[in-house]
């Protein structure tokens, strides 16, 4: 159940009309790595959290609310960069606001131009608001959203979108002089930031949450790096030494294409690995009982209901 308050998150402000940067915003609003897309990517992933996780299925269902939130935010911003552009176009014409965009000049159709110039959407199809388009005109699509089932996937998914918004924000500050809409972007940006830290937390909190999903790494591949970049190749804690978090050493293969020739295309191991794979395996069947009595133990006996209401209420 949600429910809405009228009032911003933040007090979005805006000095004067600007339809071009209103369009540039508009990625945060339907693009890709806008506030519709996060606030969609954590309410399906919350779904699959519910019965395995309940407390982390609190915590999707609070960051989409708040990435919801957020989209109104936008929104109302573009909105407000479109004054003057809407319906009542020719009395807004005469207001102040519009005539600092104009910068004097004496036609009002200057301003008209300048929105049709930024996106025809805004004037002609949108009627001087903000659709659920980016900045090319391209609608919004389901296929932005990363939902996996796996919650440690689905994380880091999340990881990797606050990340990609976060920058997004700090683009589009250098692209408007406004100083009320950079405290906006600010503020957005600085969420964006602070839910990193949430998922991050949230993963560091499932244990053990390496690698992502059930199955685990085969031990005759995990520790190659294969040096493609014979002419120009560099030394790192990515391809030398021990590899983070695994207690094992990487194995540099210099020459990849004789090594895979040697190797009968990697069926012909050096080391023997038998009693690795054995231990992989029963780890993965220890793992898959693990995940899959995590998810029995919490599914309820009887009639299923999603929410547990208070009956003397």
């Amino acid at each position: 159940m949600f429910h809405h308050s009228k009032d911003l998150q933040f007090n979005a402000r805006v000095s004067r009309p600007d339809p071009y940067f209103a369009n540039i915003l508009l990625e945060q609003f339907g693009g890709e790595n806008g506030e519709l897309a996060a606030a969609m990517q954590y309410f399906t992933q919350a779904f699959g959290a519910k019965l395995p996780h309940p407390d982390k299925y609190d915590m999707l269902m609070d960051i989409a609310t708040e990435e919801f939130s957020h989209l109104e935010i936008v929104g109302a911003t573009i909105q407000m960069l479109l004054k003057g552009v809407n319906g009542e176009l020719k009395d807004a014409a005469d207001q102040s606001e519009i005539m600092q965009v104009m910068d004097g000049k004496a036609t009002k159709e200057t301003i008209i131009h300048a929105a049709l110039s930024a996106n025809p959407q805004f004037p002609i199809i949108t009627g001087g608001g903000p659709t659920l388009r980016n900045s090319q005109g391209i609608p919004w699509c389901a296929s932005y959203i990363h939902s996996n089932g796996d919650l440690t996937v689905d994380l880091r998914s999340n990881l990797a979108s606050e990340s990609r918004a976060k920058i997004v924000y700090e683009h589009l500050m250098k692209f408007t002089d406004d100083p009320y809409v950079k405290d906006t972007l600010s503020f957005l940006m600085t969420r964006e930031v602070a839910h990193y830290k949430m998922f991050e937390a949230a993963l560091d909190s499932i244990q053990p949450n390496f690698p992502p999903a059930v199955l685990q790494a085969d031990p005759r591949f995990t520790q190659q790096y294969f040096n493609f970049s014979p002419e120009q190749s560099v030394r790192g804690p990515w391809n030398e030494g021990e590899m983070p978090g695994m207690g094992k050493q990487w194995e540099y293969v210099a020459d990849p294409v004789s090594h895979v020739k040697e190797t009968a295309g990697l069926t012909i191991n050096e080391e023997d690995k038998t009693k690795e794979l054995k231990a992989t395996a029963k780890l993965d069947e220890k793992m898959s009982k693990v995940k899959s009595e995590e998810v029995k133990k919490a599914d309820p006996e009887g009639v299923a209901q999603w929410s547990d209401y208070d009956s003397k209420a």
